[in-house]
């Protein structure tokens, strides 16, 4: 199995942690503990708990910056399930500077188009791609790692 379908398979699995916590405001660890149990790899369990962690610890903000984008939408009426994807893909441009931005987008589309609505995919896209190139303008892209770095100077603007 190829490192970046056992990630989309990790993904999955967060957006079904983060579902459950948000509906049934279970114990998280349990959740958490349950949903994982079969993932063997120590590396793609830290991944998970590293993500649902700072999906939750960090949701007022992600929230914020979900609320920025959506000008005349009601936060409560996105789905769900685009409201988490929209959280992890906000989190993973923020918070994961390993992770190259365009596969934190594309891996929440690809979910997105699974579970969820048929346009969830397009807006979900729109919001994140929004957020990154705000990233970018204002220099505050945190990425590092092989192809990360000169992938986002060379699609900054240039300045004259």
């Amino acid at each position: 199995m190829t490192q970046m379908f056992k990630r989309r398979i990790v993904r999955e699995r967060v957006l079904q942690i983060l579902y459950a916590f948000e509906l049934n405001n279970e114990s998280l660890q349990s959740l958490t503990e349950g949903i994982l149990a079969d993932l063997n790899d120590t590396v793609d369990k830290k991944f998970a708990n590293d993500l649902v962690n700072r999906v939750i610890i960090h949701r007022k903000e992600l929230d914020l910056k979900i609320k920025e984008r959506v000008d005349n939408w009601e936060m409560g009426r996105i789905a769900l399930i685009d409201k988490l994807l929209l959280r992890m893909g906000i989190c993973e441009l923020f918070y994961f500077p390993d992770i190259p931005p365009k596969v934190s987008i594309n891996e929440c589309i690809e979910i997105a188009k699974i579970y969820s609505t048929a346009g969830s995919g397009k807006f979900i896209n729109g919001i994140l791609d929004a957020i990154l190139n705000e990233l970018k303008d204002e220099g505050k892209l945190n990425k590092s790692g092989r192809g990360l770095v000169e992938e986002t100077i060379s699609k900054q603007p240039h300045k004259k």
